[in-house]
């Protein structure tokens, strides 16, 4: 007999456990790690009609450039009474006075219905809106100077 000849182990059960709990702990690890990045990554924004979204989308673009360039700056928090506040800025910090505002709250995991808002100027710059307690997001419109302007904010 050479040196050079070996003995075959016999494959037992240790070995068939130990296949089966890699082969399942990379399919947990990949599915944890793919499930982590798809709950990071989604902004949460659905439409009830894709193909239809998909042909506003230019124009939808088109506002939203139009409104950046205008650089104007909301604040969007509650106030001492609880109610939501919002601050409006121009591109120069001037406040943005006798604006029409208005608010769609949503609660971001869809457990209350969309509240709409109308919201009320308090100070030249400053409106408000009462607004139950939690957390929401708002989708706010402001109307002022011939302009619409559009922007998205929390409320906790």
């Amino acid at each position: 007999m050479t040196q050079n000849s070996r003995t075959a182990r016999p494959f037992t059960g240790k070995h068939i456990t130990l296949i089966l709990v890699s082969f399942f702990g990379v399919v947990i690890a990949v599915n944890v790690l793919m499930a982590r990045l798809a709950t990071d990554t989604f902004g949460g924004v659905v439409v009830e009609n894709s193909y239809v979204a998909s042909q506003q989308f230019n124009g939808w673009l088109k506002e939203a450039s139009a409104e950046q360039a205008l650089g104007w700056k909301a604040d969007i928090a509650r106030d001492e009474q609880g109610r939501a506040a919002i601050t409006l800025r121009d591109s120069k910090g001037s406040a943005i006075a006798a604006a029409k505002v208005s608010a769609v709250a949503e609660h971001p995991l869809g457990q209350r219905p969309e509240t709409d808002l109308t919201l009320h100027e308090l100070a030249p710059g400053t409106y408000a809106a009462p607004l139950e307690a939690g957390r929401w997001r708002l989708r706010v419109m402001v109307q002022a100077e011939g302009k619409v302007w559009r922007a998205v904010g929390e409320v906790l």
